[in-house]
C-alpha cells in the first residue's frame, strides 16, 4: 500500500493490526519519527506522513491553505485507513491531524484517538504576528527562536534559498488556519506540550478537551517547543500504553 504521502517502507498488509499516522512540525521531516517505528508492537504500523515540497516531494508545490491540502491528504491516506488507528502530531501537524481525523470520521473511517503537541487548540487565536508575511530575514529568525533547527543550518544561505519557500508555505498553513466546517470529534485526545514552549501555554493546550466529546487528558514534560526531538523516550513512555488502550478500543463512526 506504498504512497508518496507516506515515508519510508511499508509492513506487509498481512502483518499489520494498527497504524499510527504522524504529522510534523512546519518544516518537518519524516525523521522526527525515526525512532518511533520500533517503539511499539510488530503489528503497529508508524506512518510519517510527507507533504507535497518536503523530502522526496521537494519538486512539487507546497499547499498554503489547510482547505486546499486536506481533501488530497485524506483521499490519499483512506486505503490506509482499513485497520484500527490513531493520530499523532506536533505544532502544525496537530491541526492538520485534527483536520484528518474529522474528515475521516464524517467518511465513515474515525480514528481511535488522536494525540496533539506543542499547539494551542484550533479555535484559539495566535498570540503572535503571522510569521510567513515577515521578510526572509525576520522569518528565519522566528524559526530560529523556536530551537528545531541547528543554527549552521539557518545560516546557509544555498539551503535556505531552497527550503524557504516550503517552510513559508508551512507556517502560511498554520498561521491562516480556522477550524474548517465539520462535527466534532467522539474520539480520546491526548494532549502534550514542553515546560518551557514559547508558542503554547497550558490553559491554551487544555481548550482541546472542548474539540472532542470523547475523553481527555494532558501532559507536560520537560522542555521547550522541540521536547520531542531533544528526548523522545518520555513521550514514547507515554504514548505506548495509549497505543495499547486505543488497539482494544471500539470507536463510534460520526
Amino acid at each position: 500500500m506504498q504512497t508518496r504521502w507516506i515515508a519510508g517502507r511499508r509492513k506487509p498488509e498481512a502483518e499489520v493490526r494498527f497504524r499510527l499516522l504522524c504529522f510534523s512540525h512546519a518544516g518537518g521531516s519524516s525523521s522526527l519519527f525515526a525512532r518511533w517505528r520500533s517503539a511499539f508492537g510488530e503489528d503497529v504500523e508508524v506512518c510519517p506522513v510527507v507533504l507535497p515540497g518536503r523530502e522526496a516531494r521537494m519538486s512539487e508545490r507546497s499547499y498554503h491553505r489547510m482547505e486546499e491540502l486536506i481533501g488530497p491528504l485524506v483521499e490519499a491516506l483512506m486505503p490506509s485507513l482499513n485497520v484500527p488507528f490513531a493520530l499523532f502530531g506536533h505544532s502544525l501537524g496537530s491541526i492538520i491531524a485534527f483536520e484528518v481525523a474529522r474528515r475521516a470520521s464524517a467518511l465513515g473511517r474515525p480514528p481511535e484517538g488522536l494525540m496533539v503537541s506543542g499547539r494551542r487548540a484550533p479555535h484559539l487565536r495566535a498570540r503572535r504576528v503571522a510569521a510567513h508575511l515577515l521578510d526572509d530575514k525576520a522569518f528565519l529568525r522566528a524559526v530560529g527562536r523556536l530551537n528545531g533547527t541547528p543554527a549552521e543550518v539557518l545560516q546557509d544561505e544555498e539551503l535556505m534559498r531552497a527550503f524557504i519557500p516550503s517552510l513559508r508555505a508551512d507556517f502560511e498553513v498554520n498561521d491562516t488556519y480556522v477550524p474548517l466546517p465539520g462535527r466534532p470529534l467522539r474520539c480520546n485526545i491526548i494532549a502534550f506540550m514542553g515546560s518551557s514552549d514559547p508558542e503554547v501555554n497550558e490553559s491554551e493546550l487544555l481548550a482541546w478537551r472542548e474539540t472532542t466529546s470523547g475523553q481527555f487528558r494532558h501532559h507536560v514534560l520537560e522542555g521547550d517547543h522541540f521536547y520531542l526531538q531533544a528526548q523522545p523516550e518520555p513521550l514514547l513512555a507515554l504514548v505506548r500504553p495509549y497505543l495499547e488502550s486505543y488497539r482494544g478500543a471500539t470507536v463510534i463512526a460520526c
